[in-house]
């Protein structure tokens, strides 16, 4: 077993910036594909971004892209995810996810197997 937590939300102006942690324990994160959703009031959990186990790739929503990064520490078993340029569309409840050992990095929330509870990022006008 996996457990996830994240932190790091909170409220921001729009272009400002925030970074979200998620750090893990019972097991090693080591061994995960670890992703990044969001989810808006009564829209659907949406793929962010993700990382492979080896932190050798990322995937980024094109929503994102160039303005997200995610990184890790398997060290600290924790997966980042630094937000620039945030925008008022990027409010939503943001979790983060495990895949053990998958060889890609899935965008779909079915594929993964823990989650944390999330935490909220609301970017204000």
């Amino acid at each position: 077993q996996v457990q996830l937590v994240e932190s790091g939300g909170g409220l921001v102006q729009a272009g400002g910036s925030l970074r979200l942690s998620c750090a893990a324990s019972g097991r090693t994160l080591r061994n995960h594909n670890v992703g990044w959703f969001r989810q808006a009031p009564g829209k659907e959990r949406d793929f962010v971004g993700g990382i492979t186990w080896s932190g050798r790739s990322t995937y980024y929503a094109d929503s994102v892209k160039g303005r997200f990064t995610i990184s890790r520490d398997n060290a600290k078993n924790t997966v980042y995810l630094q937000m620039n340029g945030l925008k008022p569309e990027d409010t939503a409840v943001y979790y983060c996810a495990a895949d053990f050992l998958n060889t890609i990095v899935a965008v779909t929330p079915t594929e993964y197997e823990y989650w944390g509870p999330g935490t909220q990022v609301t970017v204000s006008l």
